[in-house]
């Protein structure tokens, strides 16, 4: 195998070099000999040269011609369209690129070219010396549906004068709907975020959610184009990820428990536990995913921050394999930041809600203890001035009664939710005979609320189970068969809405009061199984004769029975 032998350009004829050494270079190299310039260059694109022998008179020329030619390559290889405007509008020279753009994007181009070269002209011609380039100056247009951009800088003379435009040229449209949705966004998150104090004293808790949750909805189906979804929000309690918000979902996938944890708990739960977002391009190959909609073959998630901290995650799903992509990833961490704050915002009122209540209670008991003690004493001291009088002692002591029971109703009502508070008129509820014999499931984390509700009922003739958490209630769901449920929202193991969803699946159609305290729904069970048909909501604390109501209410009867027979009683 012959060895590689290095090759020599000789361009033109005549000269010395042929004279003196061509045998020599003959004996070592490869000679190619060329008469013209244009010759020359053809060759040096087609192949390697290490040395090119040339007369001074040719080899200027030779080498502009190849600096040209590759700056020309350089041009004709970028992305973007780049034209020479002169004075007369016209375009001198334009690169591939260019010439590829529609004849109306390419005359737009040349009258700004011209537009930018007055410009130019007019600030300084010529140019200083020493002032350098003239400064560029960026244009936009739109011709059509498109967008473009333009760049365009002066070129001065020998003399300093701008006689032509260098004008580099993009389309800018699939960066300005970028933007657009950008902007969309942005005004949907501001939007999400009013929830201001006016609209807190107007609506219920449950109202509030609604209207939120209805935004969402619109704003992730209208604007990001996300049909099947779903809003968990994480319980710092239990490290549970609780479904708030869901749509287009089987119940099934909903009802999976999921916690924020990096392994055994889906992709949610990774998000949860990393705060970062997660495409599975193919459910079918990712161990990760778990159960969602029906045939779903990919999946978006992204988490719900707020401070650098994980609240929620935000997951879509759909039926096409790799149906998204990383701007859907990049659009859909911009839509949550505003989910998450406007969500975050509406906890917070509810608590400031709750706990205000609260106050507010402690507030009245402290402030009229003082004065009720004055018309007690006041009254016992007439007491004793109307001896005798029969008629005003039994007045007055009326009223001390009546200062008593006033006592002990603000007592009751500043005891919070934790308790259940007398009839409204004080006397003893009759029992109803229509209630007897329903059989009714309660469930209550707090003791003294369960119980006093099971002694409620049991008095009407209720056969009343007792359940300490959501765990316990929903196995007894599964074991017995009841006529009513009456459950708080916020308990261990299970919320309201898994309740009323589990008392669904094992008895469709089947009564429940869902109970919170002061309207606080960390978990939106309200809104949700209202959707799904809930009976009923009481907020705690409540009365006794409120709580028949609702049951009797929840299970379709009158009361008229206990009402006759207390009109008895009185009479």
């Amino acid at each position: 195998m012959s060895e590689h032998r290095p090759r020599i350009m000789i361009l033109g004829s005549g000269l010395p070099v042929e004279e003196t050494a061509s045998a020599h270079l003959e004996a070592s190299f490869d000679i190619e000999r060329l008469d013209e310039v244009t010759l020359a260059i053809d060759a040096l694109k087609r192949g390697q040269f290490d040395a090119v022998f040339a007369a001074v008179g040719d080899f200027l020329p030779l080498e502009r011609a190849l600096v040209e030619d590759r700056a020309s390559l350089v041009l004709n290889t970028i992305g973007e369209g780049v034209l020479v405007v002169d004075r007369q509008g016209r375009s001198s020279w334009c690169n591939k690129k260019m010439r590829t753009f529609r004849p109306d994007v390419f005359e737009q181009a040349k009258r700004i070219g011209l537009q930018a070269l007055t410009i130019f002209s007019s600030q300084a011609s010529p140019v200083p010396e020493g002032a350098g380039q003239p400064r560029s100056k960026k244009f936009t247009f739109q011709v059509g549906e498109q967008y473009f951009e333009m760049i365009c800088s002066g070129v001065p003379d020998e003399e300093g004068h701008v006689r032509q435009v260098v004008g580099v040229v993009w389309d800018a449209t699939s960066g300005r709907r970028i933007q657009g949705k950008i902007d969309a966004i942005d005004a949907s998150g501001r939007e999400l975020s009013r929830i201001d104090r006016e609209s807190v004293t107007k609506l219920s808790p449950p109202e509030r959610l609604k209207l939120l949750q209805d935004k969402i909805i619109k704003y992730s189906k209208d604007l990001m184009h996300f049909d099947h979804f779903a809003i968990r929000l994480l319980d710092r309690r239990s490290n549970k990820l609780e479904v708030v918000i869901a749509e287009g979902l089987p119940s099934d996938a909903l009802q999976i428990d999921l916690y924020a944890q990096p392994e055994g708990n889906g992709i949610s739960g990774y998000v949860a536990s990393t705060g970062r977002s997660y495409i599975c391009h193919d459910t079918e190959k990712d161990p990760r995913y778990v159960v969602g909609l029906e045939h779903c073959m990919s999946s978006l998630t992204v988490p719900l921050m707020l401070d650098d901290r994980v609240i929620g995650v935000y997951n879509v799903e759909s039926e096409t394999v790799g149906a998204f992509t990383e701007d859907d990833r990049q659009f859909a961490e911009i839509f949550a930041r505003p989910v998450a704050q406007a969500l975050h915002m509406l906890d917070l009122l509810l608590v400031e809600r709750c706990t205000t209540s609260g106050q507010v209670a402690d507030s009245v008991v402290q402030g009229l203890a003082v004065p009720l003690n004055d018309v007690v004493t006041e009254a016992q001291t007439l007491m004793e001035e109307y001896i005798g009088d029969d008629t005003m002692r039994e007045r007055l002591g009326r009223i001390i009664e009546h200062v008593q029971e006033m006592r002990n109703s603000i007592k009751q009502a500043a005891a919070g939710p934790g308790v259940v508070l007398e009839s409204s008129d004080g006397r003893e509820v009759a029992v109803d005979p229509e209630l007897s014999a329903k059989r009714v499931l309660v469930a209550d984390d707090e003791r003294n609320i369960r119980e006093t509700i099971k002694e409620i009922l049991t008095r009407q003739g209720c056969a009343v189970e007792v359940c300490k958490d959501g765990y316990e209630a929903c196995c007894r769901l599964e074991q017995q068969k009841f006529d009513l449920v009456v459950s708080d929202i916020r308990m261990p193991y299970r919320n309201g809405y898994e309740i009323f969803a589990a008392a669904q699946r094992e008895q469709e159609g089947l009564p429940v009061v869902l109970m919170t305290g002061f309207g606080y729904d960390p978990h939106h069970s309200i809104v949700r199984a209202s959707q799904e048909g809930l009976t009923s909501v009481m907020f705690k604390p409540f009365k006794v004769d409120q709580l028949l109501e609702e049951v009797r209410k929840a299970l379709g009867v009158t009361g008229e029975s206990a009402s006759a027979k207390a009109d008895e009683s009185r009479a």
